[in-house]
């Protein structure tokens, strides 16, 4: 099921994972409902990465924060990505909000934009968070010379940073925006959110068959119309 609303009778979303519907749920949990798939907070039906992603909002947001969050889960339904999406939703959600992340955050996320920005630039089709990546790198260059004296070589590959780096990336974004405290901590957190689900590609539907083309035979003559 992927309406765009969700059906009656649906539990209130709660921090955490739930056992089952009547103990409350959680945005991912809900999201295997409407995807018809089994009750759990790791569904098929979307990228494990944005699945993090609502996760860790689902559990740092307020409760009243969390209220606001039902209409987003049916857009993450069937969005289970590519091979770019560890790149694309990380750095989108990474160099979103950078500017007002607290000093620690941003280095951690400077430090994983440059990776992002190795495994990017060599391919053409990712010309585009190359770009978004740079950007943000050069908004917080006291980050990024922290960093370069860390003088970390060699390069990494796409595998790897989607195991190790992505994931962090994540975690600290989100993290990082708990921890300034600021009073709009619900509203970034939504937004990170809606930046992680605009970064991963729609599903593209299936395209049927065509049917072979036939030459119409010509009628009989001794065939009789209706």
């Amino acid at each position: 099921m992927t309406s765009s609303t969700l059906p009656d009778g649906m539990p209130i979303l709660s921090r955490g994972r739930h056992r089952n519907a009547k103990r409350g749920a959680c945005f991912m949990e809900l999201a295997s409902v409407l995807a018809g798939e089994r009750w759990s907070d790791h569904p098929s039906c979307t990228h494990p990465l944005l699945a993090q992603l609502a996760r860790q909002v689902n559990d740092a947001i307020s409760d009243e924060g969390r209220r606001g969050l039902p209409p987003l889960i049916p857009s993450v339904v069937g969005l289970v990505g590519d091979e770019d999406t560890p790149v694309a939703l990380s750095v989108a959600v990474a160099s979103r909000q950078l500017l007002d992340q607290p000093e620690a955050t941003q280095r951690v996320l400077a430090a994983g934009l440059l990776r992002a920005v190795q495994v990017a630039a060599a391919d053409p089709g990712l010309a585009g968070v190359t770009r978004r990546a740079r950007v943000a790198l050069d908004q917080v260059p006291g980050a990024v010379a922290w960093v370069e004296r860390l003088d970390v070589r060699g390069r990494i590959d796409r595998r790897s940073f989607a195991e190790r780096c992505a994931p962090t990336m994540v975690r600290c974004a989100v993290e990082g925006v708990v921890a300034a405290g600021d009073p709009g901590t619900d509203a970034r957190l939504r937004d990170l959110l809606e930046a992680g689900i605009a970064a991963v590609p729609a599903p593209t539907a299936p395209r049927r068959p065509v049917p072979p083309h036939r030459t119409p035979r010509p009628a009989s003559p001794w065939s009789r119309g209706r």
